[in-house]
């Protein structure tokens, strides 16, 4: 992800008013205290929107296929990790995107072996601050990406490089990937970011969107000659929200995605850039969904945010590892599903500060705090969002309600206060017991003692957690208390 520069963002918010304000407000500089009472009330009747079974995703750079044996189905312990996220019970999966700046500089090299001595270097997230090493992909990598894709059962978002490549060799990579990875591939990407392409020097000063597309036209069609049921994503801005509208009316009908990006806070460098400032509404999150919520109800194509993390240009240390980022990683996810997104890739790798998980097959893996997030996202699984309401309102305090694909009732609920709360739960229909699920941390500041369900998880998925706690209710009413810097996931026993 390169340094973007906030002052020239242009933003559309034609559709703000789609999406709720009082999670999208704009941050502040300091924190509040939460309410120390809050009314709870679901209405498991009112859908909301849906979360589907392949939501969840990582990202990756494409210069992790330079070590074919990386992305691979004997790479167990992160085959381990990717299956504790989505894969592991059969009914969930998740999505693998490749892409980043590297792929940019990526090359595909049909006849030859890729070199496997980088097994100790790191990939993490590129930064961009200058044109990254040229990587070579081979056949090799591809055939062991598609052995971790069915070991794993997740899909794939592939990129292909448009800034240094030719629409040709771009046929010829995206042709083996159709064929060795065949129905795991979601679809494939043209550029990573090229609203930034003329801030690295890789395009004119003057580059925008009609050049994009007309760039985004000469690869497709070579592809789509290629390769006639092969489907395509895009335009996978960095910032730029005001391509997308344009972009989504121009390929409506050769898009199964529309992508883009987003990053809570940077550069890293800024001090103001702080955990409170993570955890506060923002409003420029606000923007991106309500465009691409307008794009979805024009044009009928989905949206994703295929590439996503706390700061971008690696993370930051204080803010990026930190328990913080656990809570803010799992709300985000709720945030896009509940403004009609259908997925969302956290970016990583190597051992940025940011990345859900960090290590080498080498030296072995380990997760971070963005890993918690999405596991616990993970548990309360796919269904119906449904509608909450809280009462009084509160940025320290939310709630997203779910009605599972078994028809459970369940409830999320996140305290980033440091102060507990008690819950005065209204469920919306009689229960006869609550199941609750806890994720906590010493601190919002800590960087690790983290657990879920009062269990770690190992390098490579393992994980074991404690019988949830059963929480007495009366009819359709209960009252729980939230802890400090804690989330719940609370599910309702027919």
């Amino acid at each position: 992800m390169r340094r973007r520069d906030f002052l020239r963002l242009s933003l559309s918010v034609s559709a703000a008013t789609a999406v709720s304000p009082s999670l999208f407000a704009a941050p502040g500089n300091g924190r509040t205290s939460a309410p120390g009472n809050v009314r709870l009330s679901l209405s498991p009747d009112r859908s909301a929107g849906t979360i589907g079974r392949d939501f969840t995703g990582l990202s990756y750079e494409s210069a992790q296929l330079g070590d074919p044996e990386f992305f691979s189905a004997d790479n167990k312990a992160l085959v381990g990790l990717f299956r504790r996220l989505g894969g592991a019970d059969g009914r969930q999966s998740g999505v693998l995107r490749i892409g980043g700046n590297t792929s940019e500089n990526s090359h595909w090299k049909a006849d030859g072996q890729a070199a496997t001595d980088a097994a100790s270097a790191p990939v993490g997230p590129d930064t961009g601050k200058k044109l990254p090493r040229l990587t070579a992909i081979t056949p090799q990598a591809i055939d062991n990406l598609h052995g971790f894709l069915e070991a794993t059962g997740w899909g794939l978002i592939y990129g292909l490089n448009l800034a240094t490549g030719t629409p040709e060799v771009a046929a010829d990579e995206a042709e083996y990937v159709w064929k060795s990875c065949g129905k795991r591939v979601i679809a494939f990407q043209i550029g990573n970011e090229a609203d930034i392409f003329h801030q690295n020097g890789l395009r004119k000063p003057d580059y925008g969107e009609p050049e994009f597309a007309a760039e985004w036209q000469k690869y497709f069609d070579v592809l789509r000659k290629r390769l006639p049921e092969a489907r395509f994503a895009g335009p996978d801005t960095a910032y730029r929200t005001d391509w997308m509208l344009p972009f989504a009316r121009a390929f409506q009908k050769d898009l199964v995605l529309l992508t883009e990006h987003y990053y809570a806070e940077g550069p890293p460098t800024d001090p103001s850039m702080t955990i409170d400032r993570l955890l506060g509404p923002n409003s420029k999150l606000q923007a991106e969904l309500a465009t691409a919520q307008q794009a979805r109800k024009e044009t009928g194509v989905p949206f994703r945010l295929s590439e996503t993390n706390s700061c971008y240009s690696g993370g930051k240390e204080g803010v990026s590892n930190t328990f913080a980022a656990a809570l803010w990683t799992a709300e985000l996810m709720y945030q896009v599903a509940a403004t009609g997104g259908v997925g969302i890739n956290f970016h990583g790798g190597g051992y940025g500060w940011y990345t859900p998980i960090a290590g080498t097959r080498e030296k072995g893996f380990s997760v971070r705090p963005g890993y918690y997030g999405m596991l616990l996202f993970a548990q309360a699984g796919a269904g119906e969002l449904i509608e909450t309401k809280l009462e009084p309102e509160s940025p320290l305090v939310s709630a997203y309600g779910l009605r599972g694909e078994d028809g459970a009732v369940k409830v999320v609920l996140f305290n980033k206060s440091t102060d507990a709360v008690e819950i005065d739960l209204d469920l919306g229909r009689k229960s006869s017991g609550l199941n609750a699920l806890y994720l906590t941390g010493p601190s919002l500041a800590a960087t690790d003692g983290m657990t879920l369900g009062g269990a770690a998880v190992s390098g490579d998925g393992g994980w074991e957690p404690s019988a949830p706690e059963v929480l007495p209710v009366r009819g359709r009413r209960a009252v729980l208390t939230l802890p400090a810097a804690s989330a719940i996931l609370v599910t309702a026993e027919s």
